[in-house]
């Protein structure tokens, strides 16, 4: 199973969402603990999905998150897809930055929402508008160079 939320914590969540984040799209958020906070408001489930495991852990960590979804060496395609099957929600919405993430959103069954209009319409604030177009696989030397920046 993929959803790691506890049956108390997942009672008091009445939300119809299920919120998911590329990692990609996380990073761009100015204050990501406070968006998660908000977001669990309105969501019954929120994480962030990436097809490096090992970076969605590292990003959590640094911003002191939980991820309402397991963690595994899966791609985000068999995790998002798992997520849909499993998160009993009408709602399902895929926040990330680029068009292969529209694709995946589009094929697995969630809305799709860039980050600039999932900031948009709820008001939160993004850190970096260069960073707004990146995706989680921008390249061989820039996951290596996260990869130890990561773990420094």
């Amino acid at each position: 199973m993929s959803l790691n939320v506890d049956a108390d914590r997942a009672g008091e969540r009445s939300g119809e969402v299920t919120l998911v984040f590329s990692l990609g799209a996380a990073r761009t958020l100015a204050d990501p603990a406070g968006v998660f906070a908000d977001a669990r408001e309105w969501s019954r489930y929120v994480g962030v999905v990436a097809n490096e495991a090992d970076d969605v852990a590292s990003f959590l960590r640094r911003h002191g998150l939980e991820n309402d979804y397991a963690l595994r060496k899966w791609d985000k395609w068999g995790t998002l897809g798992d997520i849909h099957a499993e998160a009993g929600t009408p709602r399902h919405v895929f926040v990330g930055t680029t068009g292969s993430d529209r694709r995946l959103a589009t094929a697995i069954g969630f809305e799709f929402l860039t980050i600039r209009e999932a900031a948009e319409k709820a008001g939160w604030e993004l850190s970096d508008p260069r960073g707004v177009n990146a995706d989680d696989d921008r390249g061989l030397l820039d996951r290596l160079r996260r990869a130890v920046t990561d773990r420094l």
